[in-house]
């Protein structure tokens, strides 16, 4: 693949207009082909990995008629017949617990019956003990209500049905799915495998927390905290991750961890340097040992954004100010992440909100605003949305999706990001 570079700095006049994240978006996943080779993993151990086989059932669930209630079985017949008058009572044939096996109910008898039992033949209602009254230690019951027909009766296959798709290839493991991939008798699920990602972080002032106290710190340092949510990041979404830690703002020592992390990888993540600085050495780096394209995306914040190759490994960097790190992350290395791995669709869905706060300031850039939700169910604004801000992105609990060019004003419905689709 060559992907040209754009000879040009963005003070340039005649720069080209900045790429939409949609655009940008299309362009990574047409280049996410999903890896090659599968895992077979215990169902217990199989949350949030991807499923590689379609999961298709051999039995239908439930396997036959049971009581969603405990109460007792019976026949409408004898307690809705014209001319009964309730309370009537019936004798108790038999007692069903769950995981046994009643006998067909005899007219004009009740049977015991306790949730996820399978209903007797013959009985078609459900009757909950609420009511009912049990009598003569449990011989007999008055039955004190008429049930409605198949009342409180789970029927066969309701759930899932014999020769069903119950799991899809590409869907990303939940509890509640592995819950029914173990519904259906599976106990090892085929995923894909784990993409092997290399991160590494560049700047010569990144100093890692625990290594100097914050009193001794050189003048112009700051904490690296893009190598702990990136790393983080990518282990939720199932990754292998080789963190090579800080690489010295050199040419040399930058080029040397690209081709270490090429040879054993499948993607490389960097955060920094990814602009056209003096000092900012990726660029070059990547380019003399592969393909690169320097992308200045629509979005705010998260500009500065690269896509290249080495080697056999895809390579994207991530602008250095954490929260540009943080939101390119979430809405472009996440997604091709996930497609790496057969997810088809890894777009996070939106969902309509109020904005319950003014932004009168419209941008010719796709902003990316840091909210979380009011007492009221409004959005509230982090007071400062600036790139470098990190604050913003502990305390949102979403984002709003601002289109370019549109301001907002209090009480306007935005489209709403909820963290849990960007991070998850």
């Amino acid at each position: 693949m060559t992907i040209p570079s754009p000879a040009w700095k963005p003070s340039d006049e005649h720069a080209p207009p900045l790429k939409p994240l949609d655009d940008a978006l299309a362009e990574l996943l047409a280049q996410a082909a999903p890896l090659v080779g599968t895992d077979t993993v215990d169902t217990f151990d199989a949350d949030g990995r991807v499923l590689a086989q379609t999961a298709v059932s051999p039995l239908q669930v439930p396997p036959l008629d049971n009581s969603a209630m405990d109460g007792y079985a019976v026949r409408r017949a004898d307690v809705a017949a014209p001319g009964v008058a309730l309370p009537i009572t019936l004798p108790v044939s038999q007692r069903i617990p769950a995981g046994a096996a009643g006998t067909p109910l005899a007219a004009g008898t009740a049977a015991r019956i306790f949730t996820g039992a399978p209903v007797p033949a013959g009985a078609d209602a459900i009757v909950m003990q609420e009511d009912c009254e049990a009598l003569d230690g449990g011989s007999c019951v008055r039955v004190n209500a008429v049930p409605a027909p198949g009342q409180w009766v789970r029927r066969a296959g309701e759930d899932i049905a014999l020769g069903a798709q119950v799991l899809a290839a590409g869907t990303r493991l939940t509890p509640a799915a592995l819950g029914l991939a173990a519904s259906i008798g599976l106990g090892t699920l085929q995923v894909a495998r784990r993409p092997r990602v290399a991160l590494f972080s560049t700047g010569d002032e990144l100093v890692m927390p625990g290594e100097v106290p914050p009193e001794r710190m050189p003048p112009g340092a700051i904490y690296n905290s893009n190598r702990f949510f990136l790393r983080t990041l990518l282990r939720r979404l199932g990754c292998e991750v080789a963190d090579l830690g800080i690489v010295p703002d050199r040419r040399e020592a930058t080029i040397a961890a690209l081709r270490e992390a090429a040879q054993a990888c499948d993607l490389i993540v960097t955060s920094g340097g990814v602009s056209v600085g003096e000092e900012d050495h990726i660029r070059p780096a990547v380019e003399s040992l592969g393909t690169l394209a320097l992308w200045q995306i629509g979005m705010k914040p998260g500009k500065p954004f690269a896509y290249g190759r080495v080697g056999g490994a895809h390579f994207m960097g991530l602008p250095g100010n954490p929260v540009s790190s943080f939101m390119t992350f979430a809405l472009l290395v996440r997604p091709f992440v996930l497609r790496l791995q057969g997810v088809a669709d890894a777009a996070p869905r939106s969902m309509a909100a109020t904005a319950g706060f003014d932004w009168p300031r419209a941008d010719k850039r796709r902003e990316f605003l840091r909210v979380r939700r009011a007492p009221d169910g409004t959005l509230e604004l982090f007071p400062n949305q600036s790139s470098g801000v990190l604050t913003s992105a502990a305390w949102a609990d979403g984002v709003v999706d601002n289109p370019a060019g549109c301001t907002i004003a209090r009480g306007d419905t935005v489209r709403y990001l909820p963290m849990a689709e960007l991070l998850s």
